[in-house]
C-alpha cells in the first residue's frame, strides 16, 4: 500500500530513526507482574497494564531480541494504551524479564509455543476480551509465524507485525556489514553475557553446547545461532534454524486481519524480507515505508522530544473494526 509515514527533515537517516527512540525513552508505566509456570519446569513472565474489562480488548505486545516491557517501543505502546483506556500485557521471552530462565534453552525467532501458552492463559482468564497482538522485530517474526501456523484456529482477533526479520539468513548477513555491525555488536554482547552465566553455572553448564572460553568467539548472529541457538532448540544447524524459523513463508496462510509494517531503510534488513503479492494472504495488509529505520517511525516533534507514527498506526489498525474473537 502507499506509505502513510513521512519523517521530519532531521530524522530521515535510518540510524537516527533507530537510535534516537532509545535515547529519548519515556519511563515505563507501572506494571503488574504475573508468572506462568511451564510444564518443562521453566517460567514466563507477563507484565500487565490495567485490568481487562468484560468484553473490552487486551493489547498483547511481544518484544524483540533482548527486549522487555521497558524497551522504548513497548513503553510507548503501553503509554498509548493507557491514554485510550486499554488494558495491555507484555509477553516476555524466556530470560528477558530481568531474571534468567531455569533451563539451558532460551528463546528464538521461531519459538511460537511460549507465545501460544501466554495467549491461551489470557483467553482462559478473559474469554470475552479479544486479544489484539503486536510483535516487534524478532517478536514480529514469531507473531507472523504463529498466525500462519494457527490459520483459522488463531485465538488472536487482529495483529500488527513491526520491523520483522522475516528472512533470518538475509538479516543475519546484513548485520555483518557497514554501520549495522554496531547494532549486531550491541545485541551480541547481551547474548554473550547471558550465555556466559549459563555455561559457568554448575547445574546448567554441562548441558550447554559451548564452553566458557568459546563465548567471546561468537561475535556474529550467524556464529551464535549456529553454535548455540540451533543445537539448544532442536535444529540441525544454523541453516535449518533460519529456514524453519523465518516468518515470511507463513504470511500466505494467515486468516487473522494483520498489518505488516516495514521500512525500506531498516538497517537490520534487506529486500529479502519484502513479500511478493503472492506470498501474502488476503487477510494481510502490507505497508512498506521508504523511511523509518528499525522500530523507529519518528514523524515529528524535535530531536529532544520526538513524536511517533508507530503507536498511532498500530492502535488505529487494531481498533478499526469490532473483533469477533
Amino acid at each position: 500500500m502507499t506509505s502513510q509515514f513521512t519523517p521530519p527533515w532531521w530524522a530521515k537517516s535510518p540510524h537516527i530513526q533507530t537510535i534516537l527512540p532509545v535515547l529519548t525513552k519515556r519511563p515505563t508505566p507501572v506494571l503488574r507482574r504475573e508468572r506462568l509456570e511451564l510444564e518443562d519446569g521453566d517460567f514466563l513472565d507477563l507484565d500487565w497494564l490495567g485490568q481487562p474489562e468484560e468484553g473490552k480488548p487486551v493489547v498483547m505486545a511481544i518484544h524483540g531480541l533482548e527486549g522487555s516491557a521497558r524497551s522504548h517501543y513497548a513503553s510507548r505502546l503501553l503509554h498509548a494504551c493507557e491514554a485510550r483506556g486499554l488494558a495491555a500485557v507484555v509477553h516476555h521471552h524466556r530470560s528477558c524479564s530481568g531474571e534468567s530462565n531455569r533451563l539451558p534453552r532460551s528463546y528464538h525467532s521461531g519459538d511460537t509455543q511460549d507465545v501460544a501458552h501466554s495467549i491461551r492463559h489470557i483467553r482462559r482468564r478473559y474469554p470475552n476480551s479479544p486479544v489484539l497482538a503486536v510483535g516487534y522485530s524478532l517478536g514480529g517474526n514469531v507473531l507472523g509465524k504463529f498466525l500462519g501456523e494457527q490459520q483459522s484456529d488463531s485465538p488472536i482477533a487482529r495483529a500488527v507485525v513491526v520491523s520483522a526479520p522475516l528472512r533470518l539468513a538475509a538479516c543475519a548477513k546484513r548485520l555483518e556489514k557497514g554501520f549495522s555491525r554496531v547494532y549486531q555488536s550491541y545485541l551480541i554482547r547481551q547474548l554473550q553475557a547471558k550465555l556466559a552465566f549459563k555455561v559457568t553455572d554448575a547445574r546448567l553448564g554441562p548441558a550447554m553446547p559451548v564452553h566458557a572460553h568459546e563465548v567471546a568467539q561468537l561475535s556474529t548472529f550467524y556464529d551464535f545461532d549456529d553454535k548455540v541457538t540451533a543445537p539448544l532448540h532442536g535444529f540441525s544447524d544454523v541453516h535449518d534454524y533460519y529456514d524453519r524459523a523465518s516468518g515470511l513463508p507463513f504470511l500466505r496462510s494467515i486468516t487473522t486481519p494483520t498489518l505488516v509494517l516495514h521500512a525500506a531503510d531498516d538497517p537490520f534488513m534487506t529486500d529479502a524480507v519484502i513479500p511478493r503479492a503472492d506470498e501474502l494472504s488476503s487477510a494481510v495488509e502490507y505497508e512498506l515505508n521508504r523511511y523509518g529505520g528499525h522500530v523507529g517511525f519518528i514523524d515529528g516533534g524535535s530531536p529532544w522530544r520526538p513524536q511517533f507514527y508507530l503507536e498511532r498506526r498500530i492502535l488505529d489498525f487494531l481498533l478499526a473494526v469490532p473483533s469477533p474473537k
